[in-house]
């Protein structure tokens, strides 16, 4: 028999290689774990009696591992297998060399759907990517333990934050915004002071908003309200301007006519400013910042009056959208928008509901916004209603050495993400075997969670000013180091999922909406919000339960299953796992129940949790949209709905494409009718229940279809 090596080589097989590897893993066990000669025998036979005259390398070792696993030596295989992995990395000591060249000559799929506001042709995307490779690779190598690195290539849970790790660089953040506004800020050495007008106000939001994005890993929230005050600067200052101008020869409804004309003016350029600003900033990662701004109509705010005003002015632009490169109005990616309702706009007879009918609208044409139900978000958060971060991750409560709640200036540390299904395969469906299994890998989290904290420890508040100097997050001194805040709560770290659904299916035999499945998918909730309040007990550091948005993740978690353990029914075959503890998309479960049963998952899940629905395009059907959006304050904290629309591949057309009088699809941009250059949704009447397929060949939703 002959090996064949990993280079290729084929060499003689050499029994002896395999008895010395065995014999070096047993003097790192205990002796009750030890190989006996009797086992090391069995094995070499296992090897020879397979009659192959040539085997792999791998196989071989693979031969090895089986036999210590069905021998019951646990311990001795884990070694083993460590022991294979760390000479699979000395192998392996540059990983880079491929997965750069991919990027450059634009192969690297998963890179390229990673980030939204990432475009991986440009030279300087390219180069932050090169950058991520090459952290991601020490990371690996040298930073993390073995162990833990391992976990995270065999997707047992996936470490975030890789691509950063060997830098002092946080996740997200919610922006202190106020205090840089009032107080004046510094950016690249430079005083910004506290603006004297909404224009200005704006431009240094998108300044600072820059700045933190260039210094930071993931996204950030901005509170639209705290703008309200520089909008009322500015009435003051076109008030005083005609005083001065024309003292008393302009009676007073004149005055006000011409301030409100020069304000409506300030109020459009300002917001364009953010709009346009933050689409075309590149910052030094080079995408545009992820950013979130948040919409909430405060009765508190004393400027809530100017507050409204800009709100109503995102939506109308948001609304209208953006000009492509070819002047066509298309949807934006950011900023995101999150729209608070609460009892004076939830469409319930309140005095800004009409603020929420012109965001039913946007919803309706542009996907955005999303929607947070200030209600229940006082029912989880111990009366408070906040911003979600830029990664749509939630801040525990902490309050301040005054006795006062505190959100923004605080931020997320690291996130770790558990692969669920994965531990059901291995559990095969025994109940025990699986809460034993859950418990070794939510250690195995932990671990990771706490190298990602000591990691940041030490750091020097020079290291970004921005940040920890100039007051984003803090004002400390130069030189001053920022652990104090990542202890005691004030920062959160996150403990992620994927896979709710898939797991149930593999444990119950069933999906997580029916009451047997229901029954074991809570308890699996409460086990894992536990194990997070108990590492948040022992080290005082702010764990959460995070329902991780991570679309990529999904499907590399899948991926990596499927290779090890090939097609399993609503699991692996599909090709995705689902996002936290969503109900797959081929549920048959319309919206009003998918967000019911869905809310039940949110509220232990408060360090981040979405729920959205898939609906058609509702262009002729706002009422849909807000009846939607009356459901969301009653029932769920955090709602969005992806609704389908139609867009133009020719000249990026973003609408309504119709059918002509000549039975044709038509663009009504640039009218073109080659139906395989268009995405073209299927118009229906906006009918939010449940589909029912015909028996035909054709799949025709029932439901008054007015186009096939």
């Amino acid at each position: 028999m002959r090996i064949q090596k990993r280079d290729g080589r084929i060499v003689p097989y050499e029994e002896d290689k395999i008895t010395a590897a065995i014999e070096k893993a047993n003097n790192e066990v205990e002796e009750k774990d030890r190989a006996g000669g009797a086992l090391i025998r069995e094995i070499l036979d296992a090897v020879q009696e397979e009659g192959r005259e040539l085997q792999a390398v791998e196989h071989v070792q693979d031969v090895i591992e089986q036999h210590l696993v069905q021998g019951n030596k646990y311990a001795l295989a884990k070694k083993y297998i460590v022991y294979r992995y760390q000479r699979s990395l000395m192998r392996k000591s540059n990983t880079t060399d491929e997965s750069i060249l991919k990027l450059l000559r634009n192969e690297n799929k998963e890179l390229a759907e990673e980030n939204s506001n990432k475009n991986t042709r440009l030279a300087s995307t390219q180069r932050d990517y090169i950058a991520g490779e090459v952290s991601r690779d020490v990371t690996r190598r040298m930073l993390l333990p073995e162990h833990l690195s391992m976990a995270h290539d065999n997707g047992v849970f996936h470490f975030h934050d890789a691509d950063y790790f060997i830098q002092p660089i946080f996740n997200c953040c919610l922006i202190n915004i106020r205090d840089m506004l009032d107080n004046g800020t510094s950016i690249n050495g430079k005083m910004i002071e506290s603006p004297k007008s909404f224009q200005v106000a704006c431009t240094v939001t998108t300044q600072i908003i820059a700045a933190v994005a260039s210094n930071q890993y993931g996204g950030q929230s901005v509170n639209i309200k705290h703008l309200g005050k520089y909008l009322r600067k500015s009435r003051e200052k076109f008030t005083l301007q005609l005083e001065e101008e024309f003292g008393g020869s302009l009676d007073g409804d004149t005055k006000e006519k011409i301030v409100e004309m020069r304000l409506q003016d300030e109020l459009r350029s300002g917001v364009q400013t953010i709009q346009y600003q933050i689409n075309t900033l590149m910052t030094t990662n080079g995408q545009s910042p992820f950013v979130t701004l948040f919409l909430h109509i405060d009765d508190e705010d004393p400027y809530i009056g100017e507050t409204v005003r800009i709100i109503e002015e995102i939506l109308r632009q948001r609304l209208q959208g953006t000009k492509n490169e070819m002047g066509v109005y298309v949807t934006p990616a950011f900023p995101k928008l999150v729209y608070v309702l609460d009892e004076n706009n939830c469409l319930k007879g309140g005095k800004y509901d009409y603020v929420t009918r012109l965001a039913a609208e946007c919803s309706a044409k542009r996907m955005y916004p999303d929607y947070i139900s200030a209600k229940k978000m006082r029912e989880n958060y111990e009366g408070n209603v906040f911003s979600c971060m830029g990664c749509r991750s939630f801040l525990s409560p902490w309050k301040d050495e005054e006795g006062n709640y505190k959100w923004e200036g605080r931020f997320n540390q690291g996130v770790v993400s558990l692969n669920l299904p994965q531990i059901g395969i291995v559990s095969q469906g025994n109940e025990e075997i699986f809460w034993k299994r859950l418990d070794e890998r939510l250690k195995l989290c932990h671990e990771a969670l706490m190298c990602r904290h000591k990691a940041l420890l030490g750091t020097s508040s020079d290291v970004s000013p921005i940040h920890w100097q100039y007051g984003a997050i803090a004002r400390l001194k130069k030189g001053e180091k920022i652990d104090r805040l990542l202890k005691n709560g004030y920062s959160t770290m996150s403990l992620g999922y994927i896979g709710l659904y898939e797991l149930t299916w593999l444990m119950k035999g069933c999906s997580h909406t029916a009451p047997r499945g229901k029954e074991f998918a809570l308890r699996v909730m409460d086990h894992l919000k536990e194990a997070a309040a108990e590492w948040r007990r022992e080290s005082g550091i702010g764990f959460s339960l995070y329902g991780t948005p991570a679309e990529t993740l999904c499907y590399r978690f899948a991926r990596i299953d499927k290779e090890k353990y090939g097609d399993i029914p609503n699991v692996t075959d599909k090709g995705y796992y689902t996002n936290s503890y969503h109900v797959d998309v081929r549920e048959p479960i319309d919206a009003f129940e998918k967000f019911t049963f869905e809310s039940e998952f949110q509220n232990k899940s408060l360090g981040g949790a979405i729920s959205y629905v898939e609906i058609p395009s509702l262009l002729n059907n706002v009422q849909a949209v807000e009846t939607l959006i009356r459901f969301i304050y009653d029932n769920i904290q955090y709602g969005e709905f992806n609704t389908k629309s139609d867009y133009c591949h020719v000249c990026g057309f973003d609408g309504e494409i119709r059918i002509n009088e000549d039975n044709e699809w038509e663009c009504p941009q640039c009218h073109n009718k080659d139906h395989a250059k268009m995405n073209v949704t299927r118009r229906t009447c906006g009918y939010l229940g449940e589909n029912f397929w015909n028996t035909g060949k054709t799949k025709e939703i029932k439901s008054r279809v007015l186009h096939l």
